[in-house]
Protein backbone atom coordinates (compact mmCIF):
# COMPACT_ATOMS: atom_id res chain seq x y z
CA UNK A 1 0.00 0.00 0.00
CA UNK A 2 1.42 3.40 -1.03
CA UNK A 3 2.03 6.25 1.38
CA UNK A 4 -0.75 8.24 -0.33
CA UNK A 5 -3.24 5.42 0.22
CA UNK A 6 -2.10 5.06 3.82
CA UNK A 7 -2.63 8.77 4.48
CA UNK A 8 -6.03 8.67 2.78
CA UNK A 9 -7.15 5.66 4.81
CA UNK A 10 -5.89 7.06 8.11
CA UNK A 11 -7.81 10.30 7.51
CA UNK A 12 -10.96 8.45 6.45
CA UNK A 13 -10.90 6.00 9.37
CA UNK A 14 -10.07 8.76 11.85
CA UNK A 15 -12.98 10.81 10.50
CA UNK A 16 -15.34 7.86 10.83
CA UNK A 17 -14.24 7.27 14.40
CA UNK A 18 -14.26 10.94 15.42
CA UNK A 19 -17.73 11.57 14.00
CA UNK A 20 -19.09 8.42 15.62
CA UNK A 21 -17.75 9.54 18.99
CA UNK A 22 -19.12 13.05 18.45
CA UNK A 23 -22.53 11.49 17.88
CA UNK A 24 -22.23 9.72 21.22
CA UNK A 25 -21.45 13.08 22.89
CA UNK A 26 -24.93 14.26 21.91
CA UNK A 27 -26.41 11.20 23.65
CA UNK A 28 -23.69 10.50 26.22
CA UNK A 29 -24.20 7.15 27.99
CA UNK A 30 -22.60 8.70 31.09
CA UNK A 31 -24.70 11.89 31.29
CA UNK A 32 -27.50 12.46 28.76
CA UNK A 33 -28.98 8.95 28.61
CA UNK A 34 -29.12 8.51 32.41
CA UNK A 35 -30.75 11.94 32.70
CA UNK A 36 -33.27 10.99 30.00
CA UNK A 37 -34.07 7.71 31.76
CA UNK A 38 -34.40 9.49 35.12
CA UNK A 39 -36.82 12.02 33.55
CA UNK A 40 -38.86 9.07 32.28
CA UNK A 41 -39.08 7.87 35.89
CA UNK A 42 -36.73 4.90 35.64
CA UNK A 43 -35.52 3.34 38.92
CA UNK A 44 -31.77 3.12 39.47
CA UNK A 45 -31.64 -0.52 38.43
CA UNK A 46 -32.99 0.48 34.99
CA UNK A 47 -30.54 3.38 34.78
CA UNK A 48 -27.81 0.86 35.55
CA UNK A 49 -29.16 -1.30 32.74
CA UNK A 50 -28.21 1.39 30.19
CA UNK A 51 -24.44 0.81 30.38
CA UNK A 52 -25.08 -2.90 30.97
CA UNK A 53 -27.10 -3.25 27.77
CA UNK A 54 -24.64 -1.16 25.78
CA UNK A 55 -21.67 -3.13 27.10
CA UNK A 56 -23.43 -6.43 26.41
CA UNK A 57 -23.93 -5.40 22.81
CA UNK A 58 -20.39 -4.15 22.32
CA UNK A 59 -18.55 -7.06 23.92
CA UNK A 60 -20.60 -10.26 23.60
CA UNK A 61 -20.77 -10.72 19.79
CA UNK A 62 -17.05 -10.04 19.22
CA UNK A 63 -15.73 -13.51 19.98
CA UNK A 64 -18.44 -15.23 17.98
CA UNK A 65 -17.85 -12.93 15.00
CA UNK A 66 -14.08 -13.50 15.05
CA UNK A 67 -13.91 -16.85 13.15
CA UNK A 68 -16.11 -15.48 10.37
CA UNK A 69 -14.11 -12.25 10.26
CA UNK A 70 -10.79 -14.10 9.99
CA UNK A 71 -12.04 -15.86 6.87
CA UNK A 72 -12.89 -12.63 5.02
CA UNK A 73 -10.30 -11.53 2.49
CA UNK A 74 -11.87 -8.03 2.54
CA UNK A 75 -13.45 -6.58 5.68
CA UNK A 76 -14.78 -3.26 4.36
CA UNK A 77 -17.82 -4.59 2.41
CA UNK A 78 -18.89 -6.49 5.54
CA UNK A 79 -18.51 -3.33 7.63
CA UNK A 80 -20.44 -1.12 5.21
CA UNK A 81 -23.27 -3.61 4.79
CA UNK A 82 -23.96 -3.92 8.51
CA UNK A 83 -22.95 -0.57 10.01
CA UNK A 84 -26.10 1.06 8.62
CA UNK A 85 -27.98 -0.72 11.41
CA UNK A 86 -25.75 0.95 13.99
CA UNK A 87 -27.18 4.28 12.84
CA UNK A 88 -30.86 3.74 12.06
CA UNK A 89 -31.86 3.18 15.75
CA UNK A 90 -31.07 6.83 16.59
CA UNK A 91 -33.88 7.90 14.27
CA UNK A 92 -36.20 5.55 16.15
CA UNK A 93 -35.05 7.02 19.48
CA UNK A 94 -35.68 10.58 18.28
CA UNK A 95 -39.22 9.64 17.24
CA UNK A 96 -39.81 7.81 20.51
CA UNK A 97 -38.63 10.75 22.64
CA UNK A 98 -40.78 13.23 20.71
CA UNK A 99 -44.03 11.30 20.30
CA UNK A 100 -44.03 8.62 22.99
CA UNK A 101 -42.06 9.72 26.06
CA UNK A 102 -44.82 11.79 27.66
CA UNK A 103 -47.62 9.42 26.69
CA UNK A 104 -45.99 6.15 27.74
CA UNK A 105 -42.75 6.46 29.68
CA UNK A 106 -42.48 2.69 30.14
CA UNK A 107 -42.70 2.05 26.41
CA UNK A 108 -40.13 4.79 25.74
CA UNK A 109 -37.74 3.17 28.22
CA UNK A 110 -38.21 -0.24 26.59
CA UNK A 111 -37.50 1.26 23.17
CA UNK A 112 -34.44 3.04 24.55
CA UNK A 113 -32.90 -0.15 25.92
CA UNK A 114 -33.82 -2.16 22.82
CA UNK A 115 -32.36 0.37 20.38
CA UNK A 116 -29.17 0.71 22.44
CA UNK A 117 -28.78 -3.07 22.31
CA UNK A 118 -29.23 -3.01 18.52
CA UNK A 119 -26.68 -0.19 18.08
CA UNK A 120 -24.05 -1.81 20.24
CA UNK A 121 -24.83 -5.38 19.18
CA UNK A 122 -24.09 -4.52 15.56
CA UNK A 123 -21.05 -2.57 16.74
CA UNK A 124 -19.78 -5.61 18.64
CA UNK A 125 -20.35 -7.82 15.62
CA UNK A 126 -18.25 -5.45 13.50
CA UNK A 127 -15.53 -4.72 16.07
CA UNK A 128 -13.07 -7.50 15.06
CA UNK A 129 -13.34 -6.50 11.38
CA UNK A 130 -12.94 -2.79 12.14
CA UNK A 131 -9.94 -3.32 14.40
CA UNK A 132 -8.37 -5.69 11.86
CA UNK A 133 -8.70 -2.91 9.28
CA UNK A 134 -7.06 -0.47 11.72
CA UNK A 135 -4.30 -3.00 12.37
CA UNK A 136 -3.51 -3.27 8.63
CA UNK A 137 -3.65 0.48 7.96
CA UNK A 138 -1.96 2.06 10.99
CA UNK A 139 1.61 1.04 12.03
CA UNK A 140 1.88 -0.36 15.55
CA UNK A 141 3.90 2.58 16.92
CA UNK A 142 1.36 5.09 15.61
CA UNK A 143 -1.88 3.50 16.74
CA UNK A 144 -1.84 5.33 20.06
CA UNK A 145 -1.55 8.65 18.23
CA UNK A 146 -4.19 7.57 15.71
CA UNK A 147 -6.74 7.08 18.47
CA UNK A 148 -5.40 10.08 20.37
CA UNK A 149 -5.71 12.55 17.49
CA UNK A 150 -9.09 11.30 16.33
CA UNK A 151 -10.21 11.15 19.97
CA UNK A 152 -9.15 14.74 20.61
CA UNK A 153 -10.96 15.91 17.47
CA UNK A 154 -14.05 14.01 18.62
CA UNK A 155 -13.79 15.42 22.13
CA UNK A 156 -13.38 19.01 20.94
CA UNK A 157 -16.41 18.53 18.71
CA UNK A 158 -18.08 16.87 21.67
CA UNK A 159 -17.51 19.99 23.77
CA UNK A 160 -19.50 21.87 21.16
CA UNK A 161 -22.09 19.11 21.36
CA UNK A 162 -22.27 19.48 25.15
CA UNK A 163 -22.95 23.22 24.77
CA UNK A 164 -25.70 22.45 22.27
CA UNK A 165 -27.26 19.78 24.47
CA UNK A 166 -27.19 22.07 27.51
CA UNK A 167 -28.88 24.77 25.45
CA UNK A 168 -31.49 22.34 24.10
CA UNK A 169 -32.27 20.99 27.57
CA UNK A 170 -32.68 24.48 29.01
CA UNK A 171 -34.68 25.89 26.07
CA UNK A 172 -37.13 23.16 25.07
CA UNK A 173 -39.50 20.84 26.86
CA UNK A 174 -37.74 17.55 27.71
CA UNK A 175 -39.33 15.40 24.96
CA UNK A 176 -38.38 17.94 22.29
CA UNK A 177 -34.90 18.54 23.73
CA UNK A 178 -34.00 14.86 23.97
CA UNK A 179 -35.43 14.17 20.50
CA UNK A 180 -33.23 16.94 19.08
CA UNK A 181 -30.20 15.40 20.81
CA UNK A 182 -30.90 12.11 19.01
CA UNK A 183 -31.36 13.98 15.71
CA UNK A 184 -27.98 15.70 16.10
CA UNK A 185 -26.38 12.32 16.79
CA UNK A 186 -27.99 10.92 13.63
CA UNK A 187 -26.54 13.70 11.47
CA UNK A 188 -23.03 12.94 12.75
CA UNK A 189 -23.52 9.23 12.08
CA UNK A 190 -24.59 9.84 8.47
CA UNK A 191 -21.39 11.81 7.78
CA UNK A 192 -19.38 9.15 9.63
CA UNK A 193 -20.80 6.51 7.29
CA UNK A 194 -19.64 8.51 4.26
CA UNK A 195 -16.11 8.65 5.70
CA UNK A 196 -16.08 4.86 6.11
CA UNK A 197 -17.32 4.25 2.58
CA UNK A 198 -14.35 6.11 1.01
CA UNK A 199 -11.72 3.93 2.75
CA UNK A 200 -9.47 2.05 0.29
CA UNK A 201 -8.97 -1.30 1.95
CA UNK A 202 -5.45 -2.77 1.57
CA UNK A 203 -5.16 -6.40 0.57
CA UNK A 204 -4.80 -8.80 3.48
CA UNK A 205 -1.38 -10.44 3.68
CA UNK A 206 -3.01 -13.70 4.75
CA UNK A 207 -6.38 -14.98 5.86
CA UNK A 208 -7.41 -18.03 7.78
CA UNK A 209 -10.12 -20.26 6.40
CA UNK A 210 -13.34 -19.78 8.33
CA UNK A 211 -13.76 -22.59 10.82
CA UNK A 212 -16.89 -23.86 12.56
CA UNK A 213 -17.76 -21.84 15.64
CA UNK A 214 -17.57 -24.88 17.93
CA UNK A 215 -14.04 -25.72 16.76
CA UNK A 216 -13.01 -22.10 17.18
CA UNK A 217 -14.39 -21.84 20.71
CA UNK A 218 -12.67 -25.07 21.77
CA UNK A 219 -9.32 -23.44 20.93
CA UNK A 220 -9.85 -20.64 23.44
CA UNK A 221 -9.08 -22.53 26.71
CA UNK A 222 -5.81 -23.79 25.21
CA UNK A 223 -4.90 -20.28 24.08
CA UNK A 224 -5.45 -18.93 27.61
CA UNK A 225 -3.46 -21.74 29.22
CA UNK A 226 -0.54 -21.09 26.90
CA UNK A 227 -0.66 -17.30 27.22
CA UNK A 228 -0.90 -16.65 30.95
CA UNK A 229 -0.04 -13.00 30.44
CA UNK A 230 -3.18 -12.57 28.32
CA UNK A 231 -5.24 -14.48 30.88
CA UNK A 232 -4.15 -12.16 33.70
CA UNK A 233 -4.82 -9.14 31.50
CA UNK A 234 -8.39 -10.33 30.94
CA UNK A 235 -8.82 -10.71 34.71
CA UNK A 236 -7.59 -7.15 35.22
CA UNK A 237 -9.94 -5.80 32.54
CA UNK A 238 -12.92 -7.54 34.15
CA UNK A 239 -12.04 -6.00 37.51
CA UNK A 240 -11.66 -2.60 35.86
CA UNK A 241 -15.21 -3.03 34.51
CA UNK A 242 -16.35 -3.32 38.13
CA UNK A 243 -14.41 -0.12 38.77
CA UNK A 244 -16.60 1.75 36.27
CA UNK A 245 -19.88 0.63 37.85
CA UNK A 246 -20.46 4.03 39.41
CA UNK A 247 -20.08 6.08 36.22
CA UNK A 248 -23.70 5.64 35.12
CA UNK A 249 -24.89 7.08 38.44
CA UNK A 250 -22.65 10.15 38.76
CA UNK A 251 -25.08 12.39 36.87
CA UNK A 252 -28.22 11.07 38.56
CA UNK A 253 -26.60 11.40 41.99
CA UNK A 254 -25.47 14.98 41.35
CA UNK A 255 -28.85 16.05 39.95
CA UNK A 256 -30.62 14.70 43.03
CA UNK A 257 -28.05 15.64 45.68
CA UNK A 258 -27.94 19.34 44.76
CA UNK A 259 -31.31 19.64 42.98
CA UNK A 260 -29.66 20.75 39.74
CA UNK A 261 -31.62 21.57 36.55
CA UNK A 262 -31.64 19.12 33.62
CA UNK A 263 -29.25 21.39 31.68
CA UNK A 264 -26.52 20.41 34.17
CA UNK A 265 -26.27 17.09 32.32
CA UNK A 266 -24.93 19.01 29.33
CA UNK A 267 -22.34 20.75 31.52
CA UNK A 268 -21.30 17.40 33.00
CA UNK A 269 -20.81 16.14 29.43
CA UNK A 270 -18.49 19.10 28.83
CA UNK A 271 -16.43 18.23 31.92
CA UNK A 272 -16.31 14.57 30.87
CA UNK A 273 -15.02 15.54 27.44
CA UNK A 274 -12.49 17.96 28.94
CA UNK A 275 -11.01 15.06 30.88
CA UNK A 276 -11.15 12.91 27.76
CA UNK A 277 -9.24 15.51 25.73
CA UNK A 278 -6.53 15.99 28.35
CA UNK A 279 -6.23 12.25 28.92
CA UNK A 280 -6.17 11.46 25.22
CA UNK A 281 -3.37 13.92 24.46
CA UNK A 282 -1.18 12.66 27.30
CA UNK A 283 -2.02 8.97 27.12
CA UNK A 284 -1.78 8.70 23.33
CA UNK A 285 1.86 9.78 23.47
CA UNK A 286 2.45 7.52 26.46
CA UNK A 287 0.98 4.49 24.67
CA UNK A 288 3.30 4.85 21.68
CA UNK A 289 6.42 5.42 23.77
CA UNK A 290 5.86 3.29 26.90
CA UNK A 291 3.22 0.76 25.92
CA UNK A 292 -0.46 0.26 26.65
CA UNK A 293 -0.16 -1.32 30.10
CA UNK A 294 0.90 1.95 31.74
CA UNK A 295 -1.97 3.76 29.99
CA UNK A 296 -4.50 1.26 31.31
CA UNK A 297 -3.01 1.62 34.79
CA UNK A 298 -3.43 5.39 34.61
CA UNK A 299 -7.06 5.01 33.58
CA UNK A 300 -7.95 2.59 36.36
CA UNK A 301 -6.30 4.81 38.96
CA UNK A 302 -8.23 7.82 37.63
CA UNK A 303 -11.44 5.83 38.13
CA UNK A 304 -10.53 5.00 41.73
CA UNK A 305 -9.88 8.67 42.50
CA UNK A 306 -13.15 9.66 40.79
CA UNK A 307 -15.15 7.36 43.06
CA UNK A 308 -13.28 8.65 46.12
CA UNK A 309 -14.16 12.24 45.19
CA UNK A 310 -17.77 11.23 44.56
CA UNK A 311 -17.91 9.96 48.14
CA UNK A 312 -16.30 13.06 49.65
CA UNK A 313 -17.66 15.94 47.51
CA UNK A 314 -19.73 18.53 49.34
CA UNK A 315 -20.58 20.80 46.39
CA UNK A 316 -21.37 20.51 42.66
CA UNK A 317 -18.12 22.30 41.85
CA UNK A 318 -15.98 19.70 43.60
CA UNK A 319 -18.12 16.90 42.19
CA UNK A 320 -17.32 18.18 38.69
CA UNK A 321 -13.83 16.68 39.10
CA UNK A 322 -15.47 13.27 39.05
CA UNK A 323 -16.48 13.76 35.41
CA UNK A 324 -13.03 15.03 34.44
CA UNK A 325 -11.42 11.90 35.90
CA UNK A 326 -14.07 9.69 34.31
CA UNK A 327 -13.06 11.29 31.02
CA UNK A 328 -9.42 10.33 31.64
CA UNK A 329 -10.54 6.78 32.34
CA UNK A 330 -12.54 6.76 29.11
CA UNK A 331 -9.50 8.03 27.18
CA UNK A 332 -7.37 5.25 28.63
CA UNK A 333 -9.79 2.53 27.52
CA UNK A 334 -10.26 4.11 24.10
CA UNK A 335 -6.55 4.37 23.36
CA UNK A 336 -5.33 1.08 24.81
CA UNK A 337 -8.25 -1.24 25.57
CA UNK A 338 -8.39 -2.59 22.01
CA UNK A 339 -4.94 -1.62 20.76
CA UNK A 340 -3.19 -3.77 23.35
CA UNK A 341 -5.13 -6.81 22.10
CA UNK A 342 -3.61 -6.33 18.64
CA UNK A 343 -0.19 -6.54 20.30
CA UNK A 344 -1.10 -9.69 22.23
CA UNK A 345 -1.88 -11.39 18.89
CA UNK A 346 1.15 -13.41 17.67
CA UNK A 347 0.31 -12.80 13.99
CA UNK A 348 -1.77 -10.33 11.97
CA UNK A 349 -4.28 -12.95 10.84
CA UNK A 350 -4.96 -13.83 14.52
CA UNK A 351 -5.96 -10.26 15.44
CA UNK A 352 -9.75 -10.84 15.17
CA UNK A 353 -9.50 -13.74 17.63
CA UNK A 354 -7.64 -11.67 20.22
CA UNK A 355 -9.92 -8.65 19.79
CA UNK A 356 -12.98 -10.89 20.06
CA UNK A 357 -11.71 -12.77 23.10
CA UNK A 358 -10.56 -9.63 24.87
CA UNK A 359 -13.85 -7.88 24.28
CA UNK A 360 -16.25 -10.74 24.96
CA UNK A 361 -14.49 -11.79 28.17
CA UNK A 362 -15.61 -8.46 29.66
CA UNK A 363 -19.27 -9.31 29.21
CA UNK A 364 -20.10 -11.04 32.54
CA UNK A 365 -18.63 -8.33 34.79
CA UNK A 366 -19.43 -5.38 32.54
CA UNK A 367 -23.10 -6.36 32.33
CA UNK A 368 -23.60 -7.49 35.92
CA UNK A 369 -21.74 -4.61 37.60
CA UNK A 370 -23.97 -1.66 36.59
CA UNK A 371 -27.21 -3.60 37.05
CA UNK A 372 -26.05 -4.77 40.47
CA UNK A 373 -24.94 -1.23 41.25
CA UNK A 374 -28.41 0.04 40.39
CA UNK A 375 -30.00 -2.50 42.73
CA UNK A 376 -27.57 -1.51 45.51
CA UNK A 377 -28.27 2.19 44.92
CA UNK A 378 -32.02 1.57 45.24
CA UNK A 379 -31.50 -0.49 48.40
CA UNK A 380 -28.86 1.42 50.38
CA UNK A 381 -27.88 4.50 48.36
CA UNK A 382 -25.25 5.73 45.92
CA UNK A 383 -22.26 5.89 48.34
CA UNK A 384 -22.20 2.09 48.58
CA UNK A 385 -21.95 1.90 44.79
CA UNK A 386 -18.99 4.29 44.74
CA UNK A 387 -17.20 2.28 47.47
CA UNK A 388 -17.61 -1.01 45.57
CA UNK A 389 -16.44 0.59 42.32
CA UNK A 390 -13.36 2.03 44.05
CA UNK A 391 -12.47 -1.38 45.51
CA UNK A 392 -12.85 -2.99 42.08
CA UNK A 393 -10.52 -0.39 40.60
CA UNK A 394 -7.93 -0.88 43.33
CA UNK A 395 -7.92 -4.65 42.75
CA UNK A 396 -7.59 -4.13 38.99
CA UNK A 397 -4.64 -1.81 39.60
CA UNK A 398 -2.85 -4.46 41.65
CA UNK A 399 -3.38 -7.17 39.03
CA UNK A 400 -2.19 -4.92 36.19
CA UNK A 401 0.84 -3.79 38.16
CA UNK A 402 1.89 -7.15 39.57
CA UNK A 403 0.76 -9.83 37.11
CA UNK A 404 0.52 -8.31 33.62
CA UNK A 405 3.50 -7.55 31.37
CA UNK A 406 3.18 -5.22 28.41
CA UNK A 407 3.04 -7.50 25.32
CA UNK A 408 5.11 -5.06 23.25
CA UNK A 409 7.94 -5.30 25.75
CA UNK A 410 7.58 -9.07 26.01
CA UNK A 411 7.89 -9.38 22.25
CA UNK A 412 10.91 -7.05 22.15
CA UNK A 413 12.71 -9.08 24.83
CA UNK A 414 11.88 -12.35 23.06
CA UNK A 415 13.18 -11.00 19.75
CA UNK A 416 16.42 -9.84 21.41
CA UNK A 417 16.94 -13.21 23.08
CA UNK A 418 16.30 -15.13 19.86
CA UNK A 419 18.74 -12.84 18.03
CA UNK A 420 21.34 -13.48 20.68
Amino acid sequence: MTRTHTRHNVVALASDYALFMTALAFVSPSTILPAFAAWLGAPNVVIGAIPAVMTLGWVLPCLFAAPYTEGLSRKLPFLIRWTIWERVPFVVLAASAYWLAERSAGAALAILLTMLLVVTGIGGLLMPAWMDLIGRVVPVTRRGRFFAVSGVVASVAGLGASVITADLLSTYRPPVAYALCFVCATVCLVVSFVALVVVREPAAAATRASEPLGVFLRRIPTLLREDRNLAWYLVARSLSALGTAGVAFFTVYALHAWRLPAAAAGMFTGLLLTGTIAGTIALGWLADHMGHRVVLLAGVIAGVVANAIALAATSPGVFGLVFVLAGVQTASATISGLNVLLEFAPATEAQPTYVGLGHTSLAPMAVAAPIGAGAIADAVGFPAVFVIAALGGITATLVLALRVRDPRHVRTVAAAESGA
